[in-house]
């Protein structure tokens, strides 16, 4: 059964700076999502070039890289390289549903809590 690829919004969730989170501060994915909301792994290593990311940051320009599977899990990376990789935590067994929370952890290793807006 093939799965749907779907686009997937990451808002940026309560954190001290920003109490009531930021809108303004979000990931829009394209991933292929179980019925669970899960990554189907098998169409994604289908068409990895499918799977991509922008973020989408108050006064930088968006970013556009790739959602990618590394050694030790999930990571948005936007060049060639670790360097600027964003590491989503425990992204094999969390799903992406409306209302659910993802930690990213930048490239500086701070982390993030992300909730997942909105998914059509």
């Amino acid at each position: 059964m093939q799965m749907a690829w779907t686009p997937i919004r990451l808002e940026l969730a309560r954190t001290k700076d920003f109490p009531n989170g930021s809108p303004a501060h979000a990931y829009l994915l394209h991933l292929p999502l179980e019925a669970g909301g899960l990554i189907d792994e098998t169409a994604l290593r289908a068409t990895p070039e499918k799977a991509t990311v922008i973020r989408s940051w108050p006064h930088e320009r968006d970013a556009h890289g790739y959602v990618i599977r590394t050694k030790s899990g999930w990571a948005l990376s936007y060049r060639p390289g670790e360097e600027d990789d964003e590491t989503v935590f425990h992204l094999e067994t969390h799903s992406l549903r409306p209302g659910d929370y993802v930690t990213l952890t930048e490239p500086d290793g701070s982390t993030l809590p992300f909730r997942v807006s909105i998914q059509s």
